[in-house]
């Protein structure tokens, strides 16, 4: 069985390198802006404050939340109730 020694191999930790370095140098710091946005006092919980996107999020969450809630205690109680017997 032979092994590949080709230069492909030889090459991927030179293109790992040069991508990340190439990238990381190109990105701007947003933190600050972030940070200004979700610290207004505008009266809106954190988890609200992203706009309609997180309140959809939020909604969906608290309602799948509740169904399980009620679907868990639903069957809590049905198998807390003695079968009858046919």
């Amino acid at each position: 069985m032979q092994y590949c020694t080709c230069t492909c191999v030889q090459m991927v930790p030179v293109v790992l390198s040069r991508g990340f370095r190439s990238s990381t140098q190109t990105l701007k710091n947003r933190v600050p802006e972030a940070q200004k946005h979700f610290q207004m006092d505008n009266g809106l919980p954190v988890h609200i404050k992203g706009g309609t996107v997180d309140v959809l999020m939020y909604r969906a969450t608290m309602t799948l939340t509740l169904g399980g809630t009620c679907y868990s205690i639903y069957w809590l109680l049905r198998a807390s109730v003695p079968q009858k017997k046919a």
